[in-house]
């Protein structure tokens, strides 16, 4: 038996009034997801400890079967892996996005989504004025970077830029969360104040300004923490060959720690406008030499952090139509059967434009294997299932019989 999942990021919802009370997943024409519960059985995961905060490092994490709770340490060193930078002892890395600022306000976490190759130019920039040999900015993707500090503490509270838009930033710069994380946390105020200054006229902000793109005026550094100590999937669960296919780095660093071959896919962007059928296709070739793969797709949380419902839904069909039809009809041919398991790590509510620690629906098809009496895929659906609700490595171990 060979396994995919595939997760549709911040995928679920929460019923509100307006259209009808239909989340975007109850609203979607989504035929694949729902013959998957229909094939398959049901039920809802509680990914995210009440100890956490509802990051998609620490849902993914919790997907994938880890003890959550024993093995994280912030998103920054997850990120770190992802690209290649190697922590030594002693080395805090945190999360580092390039932000919209205005008005005192959090316009917008992402920068509105600034390209890769701008955001480098102003990396680059920070790391002239601001980097030393105890500081030092990396490059991400897009509004996602790195940054490093030697000797650094990581009893600092930070809040994640995306869970605060249109807030005033203000109360939510950095503060030590223990006397001991006094200096670092002092260290990255000034380093944000900095930035602001650095940043607010580079010429790549000044391109952006000039046909009404919103700018990359300040640093965000966020989840500060040291290098994990985390098992393999095959330690854990015994599965010999595994891949990851994403186009979040942070996705990326997980299957790094976690002994996985991260598959990278031309045109994938972790947007709407992502390359779905290629993403498809790489899963299907990674499943002929591997016994395990992890599909994730961004699309879906993107639209649930712009607050716009219509986007959502279609970025569900697009999910739908473009990649688990293709999986459903690509495995039936395979000559080795697939087990095939669709969730989201969290939601992400468009009207909270935030995550929330709610329990999320999940579908688990294993041929040969009765089906329960849930016919479609939603959130309300999937509580009727056979499953009933899982808690963290729960999940693994029913996909896996474990």
């Amino acid at each position: 038996m060979k396994y995919i999942i595939l997760l549709g990021d911040g995928m679920s919802d929460q019923p509100e009034t307006e259209h009808g009370g239909k989340t975007p997943l109850m609203a979607a024409q989504k035929p694949s997801m729902d013959l998957l519960a229909k094939m398959g059985r049901s039920g809802v995961l509680k990914t995210i400890p009440d100890s956490l905060h509802p990051g998609s490092e620490v849902a993914n994490l919790a997907v994938l079967g880890y003890d959550v709770e024993a093995v994280y340490e912030g998103r920054g060193v997850i990120e770190a892996a992802s690209i290649g930078v190697t922590l030594e002892e002693g080395d805090l890395a945190l999360r580092c996005n390039l932000v919209t600022l205005k008005s005192e306000i959090i316009l917008n976490h992402s920068a509105g989504h600034i390209s890769t190759e701008e955001a480098d130019q102003l990396i680059q920039h920070l790391n002239t004025h601001l980097g030393n040999e105890t500081i030092r900015f990396y490059t991400g993707v897009s509004y996602r970077h790195l940054l490093v500090i030697k000797g650094g503490n990581k009893f600092v509270s930070c809040t994640p830029p995306h869970d605060v838009p249109g807030k005033i930033y203000q109360p939510l710069l950095p503060k030590a969360s223990d006397a001991s994380g006094n200096a670092t946390s002092q260290l990255l105020n000034e380093l944000m104040h900095r930035s602001k200054e650095l940043l607010e006229n580079h010429p790549v902000n000044s391109a952006r300004k000039a046909v009404g793109k919103e700018v990359a005026n300040s640093i965000w550094p966020w989840s500060p923490g040291y290098k994990p100590a985390m098992k393999s999937l095959k330690e854990l669960f015994g599965i010999d060959t595994s891949a990851v296919i994403s186009a979040v780095d942070l996705i990326q660093g997980i299957g790094v720690y976690a002994g996985m071959d991260v598959i990278k896919v031309k045109g994938a962007t972790g947007l709407y406008d992502t390359n779905y059928e290629g993403k498809a296709e790489a899963a299907i070739e990674a499943l002929k030499n591997h016994d395990f793969v992890y599909l994730h797709v961004e699309a879906s949380d993107e639209a649930g952090h712009e607050g716009d419902y219509d986007l959502k839904l279609r970025c569900i069909e697009y999910l739908d139509h473009r990649i688990l039809k293709y999986l459903l009809e690509a495995c039936e041919k395979m000559e080795e059967p697939v087990t095939i398991a669709m969730l989201p790590d969290h939601p992400t509510p468009w009207k909270l434009r935030t995550h929330t620690r709610d329990s999320v629906p999940f579908t688990i098809f294993r041929p040969g294997s009765e089906p329960d009496s849930v016919d479609r895929y939603d959130e309300a659906a999937a509580k009727l299932g056979s499953y009933g609700q899982l808690t963290g490595k729960q999940f693994m171990e029913a996909l896996l019989l474990k």
